[in-house]
């Protein structure tokens, strides 16, 4: 029977760790499917990794793993599939926003051949205006990017082992896993599921990391915001060519022309455009440099008898 890795990334979840691997094992054994489960704490503050480890003694198909401190989501899906053993994968989220009983159907949708099931959401539950018009700016920016609408995406998927194969090999440590997936192609098919309330806990994601997490993304999977600084500079040339039209056609008709207000209009609106577009050109020239050094995109400071390998950094 071919085996299932399920990717559960782990940020201060001491509270749902127990609950989770409960409900997995439930609806993964009565679906008569053989799995595993990876817990991945991602530099956890509270007791999340002491929690798989109790959890890992009641029952051997709980695996996990501690990064040494806090590398990111994007960091724990893909040390989850460096572990896991299975010939396919599912990443779902620790709180169970993303509904497990949707697990099987994605499981036989890949027994029948597709190599890619997006969970894709048909609802996004409760959310804060600002957070949804946010969300909804940056997956649309996303979608015109890559084509297809990210708009309903989420990390929920699962994704065949040759997927997972190509997806190790990538060299880039800054990586967007939600657009990748697309990105790599392959077989693909979608299920749709409405978004959970948490049972336990609280988000972990604020504005300002999510805004942080967008840009991020935004800058490791696409150029588009270096195109943007020749837009800017168009603009202020365009601006500038319709100011000195009218400077000029007011000293030929004899108009005194100050120009102090204007000249000040033109220091700002051109200075905040060369301001902006260093500051997205440096962005950039960050992340070379983060490539360049050729940092491991995560540590692992320990992790549970049963997972295989002695892997400190991918």
């Amino acid at each position: 029977m071919a085996l299932l890795s399920v990717i559960i990334p782990s940020y201060n979840e001491e509270s749902n760790i127990k609950n989770t691997a409960k409900v997995l094992t439930s609806i993964l054994d009565k679906a008569n499917i053989d799995f595993e489960l990876l817990f991945i704490s991602d530099g956890s503050q509270d007791d999340t990794y002491d929690t798989i480890l109790e959890v890992a003694e009641e029952n051997k198909r709980v695996k996990g793993a501690e990064f040494s401190r806090n590398f990111g989501k994007e960091a724990t899906i893909f040390a989850g599939m460096e572990l896991a053993l299975g010939d396919c994968c599912v990443v779902i989220d620790c709180d169970l926003q993303h509904p497990p009983e949707v697990i099987p159907e994605m499981y036989e949708l890949w027994l029948e051949g597709f190599e890619v099931i997006e969970g894709m959401k048909s609802d996004r539950g409760k959310e804060g205006l600002f957070h949804k018009l946010f969300v909804t700016l940056f997956y649309n920016t996303m979608s015109k990017l890559i084509k297809i609408d990210m708009n309903a995406s989420s990390d929920f998927k699962l994704l065949d082992r040759k997927v997972m194969n190509v997806l190790l090999g990538l060299t880039e440590k800054n990586t967007f896993f939600r657009a990748l997936t697309f990105w790599a192609g392959f077989k693909s098919t979608t299920v749709s599921y409405e978004v959970k309330e948490r049972q336990f806990g609280e988000s972990k994601w604020s504005f300002f990391s999510l805004f942080k997490y967008a840009i991020s993304n935004t800058t490791s999977f696409t150029t588009l915001p270096l195109q943007i600084v020749t837009f800017l500079g168009i603009a202020s040339i365009l601006f500038s060519f319709l100011i000195a039209i009218q400077t000029l056609v007011q000293y030929f008709s004899g108009k005194a022309v100050e120009g102090f207000t204007t000249v000040i209009l033109l220091i700002l609106i051109i200075g905040g455009f060369i301001m902006l577009s260093l500051g997205i050109i440096g962005h950039y020239i960050a992340r070379i440099y983060e490539e360049v050094k050729g940092r491991p995109k995560y540590i692992i400071r320990q992790y549970t008898d049963n997972i295989r390998g002695n892997v400190i950094g991918k």
